[in-house]
């Protein structure tokens, strides 16, 4: 068991995660421009990562961290049932990100409807300018234009200091920097970033799901310390962490700790949806190679694990450790939602590159087996496929990350031509 695990255990959950091991000092190319703190570069590095191209220096920073990154290239043209719309973030996307928001180079974009017109859209590692020189941020959001023609792209109002409904969270002294929603230690092999994962809005009150990334292993594997639930009531322009919701990644229970329960590391990466009665919480373990499980809550319990129950396979649990899967290994990254269209959840995922398709007559399955939608062959190194909360009919968008380029695109999947 790691140190950071054995302090997880050993020691106040909630006042690690709150307080981030406070007297870490800051690493030297931390951002000056962000208002949550330093937000630095895995402390210790040995040195990866590196692109001139977009002035990247040459410490490990995060998941951006293979060897000859490339400047983002042209927008991928698809064969069969998908095609690409547009880059959403980078230089080369009509919302000029690296110009507007200080995002020149970033992945993830996890999408979801904030319940008020605008879907939020929530970045992982974020590179950018600051004060003239290119910075990393833990994560970042923006917040598009919810009724926006997909067709034509997702768009993003300017940002506005001080606004909870421009384009992003910004600063009067760097209006045009999007800052981080949470920050991490920033140190080697303890915690070296936090990544979104899955969001939802209740009652005008946003939940964002991410996950603290212990160490990168290698392509696709990841360990994290632990998954956690942040809450925003000010639309995403200040989050929290709900300590009550840390799922800690260890294969233990503490009898009277909901945080430490065997089981927890299967709800790693967690995506959500509303159905009914329920929000149900999708979970994989850290890395790409897992199976998926799923728990469910009423609404108003989001952020009290003891009122959870996972699925075990035609009934319910309140135990984490019971949880069976719903799809078997690998899988990655997932989202999942309901499409009138097919009258039946459909759910995205990604191995080896290739986008996939699964549906299921209920949030819990039975799930069909994958379709290909994107394949690799078209598209090297796409990941991290999240469905566009407005897909809702025969053409599903979704957004997807492509390493090369490290960058988020939109795509959309003509549902009639998927056999």
């Amino acid at each position: 068991m790691s140190r950071w695990r054995l302090l997880v255990v050993g020691t106040s959950v909630a006042a690690l995660a709150t307080t981030g091991l406070a007297t870490v000092s800051s690493p030297a190319h931390a951002s000056i421009c962000s208002a949550v703190g330093f937000h630095g570069g895995d402390v210790g590095s040995t040195g990866s990562s590196g692109s001139s191209d977009i002035g990247l220096g040459s410490l490990d920073f995060g998941s951006y961290r293979a060897d000859g990154k490339k400047p983002q290239g042209p927008l991928v043209r698809l064969k069969g049932a998908s095609r690409a719309v547009q880059w959403v973030t980078g230089p080369r996307s009509p919302n000029r990100t690296d110009q507007r928001f200080s995002i020149t180079a970033t992945d993830v974009g996890v999408p979801w409807d904030n319940g008020s017109g605008q879907v939020l859209m929530a970045f992982g590692d974020t590179w950018g300018k600051c004060a003239g020189q290119m910075v990393w941020r833990h994560n970042t959001m923006l917040r598009s234009n919810g009724n926006a023609d997909l067709d034509k792209g997702i768009t993003f109002p300017n940002a506005i200091p001080g606004s909870v409904r421009s384009g992003a969270s910004v600063t009067p002294a760097h209006p045009t920097f999007a800052q981080p929603m949470l920050n991490a230690i920033g140190v080697r092999n303890t915690e070296v970033g936090k990544i979104p994962t899955g969001g939802i809005a209740i009652g005008g009150t946003q939940f964002m799901s991410y996950m603290s990334i212990h160490r990168w292993v290698g392509p696709g594997r990841w360990e994290t310390n632990y998954s956690a639930i942040a809450v925003s009531h000010d639309n995403g322009q200040t989050w929290t962490t709900d300590n009550r919701t840390i799922r800690a990644n260890v294969d233990l229970s503490l009898p009277g700790v909901s945080q430490v329960a065997q089981g927890h590391g299967r709800f790693q990466m967690g995506a959500f949806l509303r159905s009914g009665r329920y929000v149900y919480q999708y979970g994989t373990p850290n890395g790409r190679f897992g199976a998926a499980f799923v728990s469910r809550a009423r609404p108003a319990d989001i952020l009290n694990l003891d009122r959870y129950e996972y699925f075990r396979g035609g009934a319910w649990s309140r135990r984490p450790a019971d949880a069976t899967p719903i799809v078997r290994q690998p899988m990655s990254e997932i989202s999942v939602a309901w499409n009138s269209y097919l009258g039946r959840f459909v759910m995205l995922s990604e191995q080896a590159g290739s986008i996939l398709l699964r549906t299921s007559p209920t949030p819990v399955g039975p799930w069909s087996g994958p379709k290909v939608i994107v394949p690799a062959a078209q598209t090297q190194g796409l990941y991290a496929p999240y469905i566009h909360p407005r897909a809702t009919g025969q053409m599903l968008y979704f957004v997807a990350s492509r390493w090369d380029d490290y960058n988020v695109m939109l795509i959309k999947t003509d549902l009639a031509k998927v056999r």
